[in-house]
C-alpha cells in the first residue's frame, strides 16, 4: 500500500491559505506526514526555528530536515553537486525517504542544517505535506512533533497533549502508511542513518 493510497484528499483552498499565511508570518504548524505527525515552519525564520527548537527542547547543533513538494523546491541545493549525487538522491523521491545532501554552497541556514556539511532532504509523496510546501512556494522544516525523550505524536490529541496552544495552526489530515519516521540515507557515503 502506498502513503497516497492511506492519506486523505489534499487540503481545501481555505486551510491551504490559513496554512500558508501562519507559515509566511513566522508562525509554527503542526502537520501529518508519511509516519508521524510533524512541526514545521520557514526555514528562513530563525524566530519560528528557535520556537521549535524550544518546544521540542532539541539542540540547534542537531540540525532538522527539510521537505518539499518537488525536486525542483530543492534544485538549489542539487545543482552544485555532480550529476552522480543528484541521481542518486532523485531515486528515492518523491517518497519517504530523507536524503542528507551536502550544502555545498551554505544556501540553508546554520540554524536548521546544525554543526553538519549537509542538510536532510525529503521531497515527500505526502499529500498534505506537497499542498502545504506548495502553498508556501518553499520547503518547509519539518521534525517529528514531541519533545526530546517523548515518542512522535501518531494522533492529534497527542498533538495537542504534547504543546497545547504554543502551536500555531494545526493543519488536519492522515498519517501516511510508514509506522516510523523516514528513513535517513546519506548520498555520499550510502550509509543509512535511520
Amino acid at each position: 500500500m502506498t502513503t497516497r493510497e492511506t492519506c486523505v484528499s489534499p487540503l481545501s483552498d481555505f486551510q491551504q491559505r490559513l496554512a500558508r499565511r501562519t507559515v509566511l508570518e513566522g508562525g509554527v504548524i503542526a502537520y501529518p506526514t508519511e509516519g508521524v505527525w510533524g512541526l514545521g515552519c520557514d526555514p528562513w525564520d530563525l524566530t519560528a526555528v528557535e520556537r521549535i527548537l524550544e518546544l521540542k527542547q532539541r539542540p540547534m547543533e542537531k540540525g532538522m530536515i527539510l521537505v518539499a513538494a518537488s525536486v525542483d523546491q530543492v534544485r538549489f541545493l542539487l545543482d552544485p553537486l555532480p550529476p552522480e549525487l543528484q541521481r542518486e538522491a532523485c531515486q528515492y523521491w518523491p517518497g519517504p525517504v530523507t536524503c542528507l545532501v551536502p550544502d555545498v554552497n551554505e544556501q540553508v541556514p546554520e540554524w536548521v542544517r546544525g554543526k553538519h556539511r549537509s542538510i536532510a532532504v525529503r521531497v515527500s509523496d505526502h499529500p498534505v505535506v506537497r499542498a502545504l510546501c506548495h502553498a508556501t512556494g518553499m520547503p518547509l522544516v519539518s521534525t517529528s512533533c514531541n519533545p526530546a525523550g517523548r515518542e512522535p505524536a501518531r494522533h492529534i490529541w497527542q498533538v495537542r497533549s504534547y504543546f497545547g496552544d504554543a502551536v500555531d495552526r494545526i493543519v488536519p489530515g492522515a498519517l501516511g502508511g510508514n509506522r516510523k519516521p523516514s528513513r535517513i540515507l546519506d548520498i555520499v557515503t550510502g550509509q543509512q542513518l535511520r
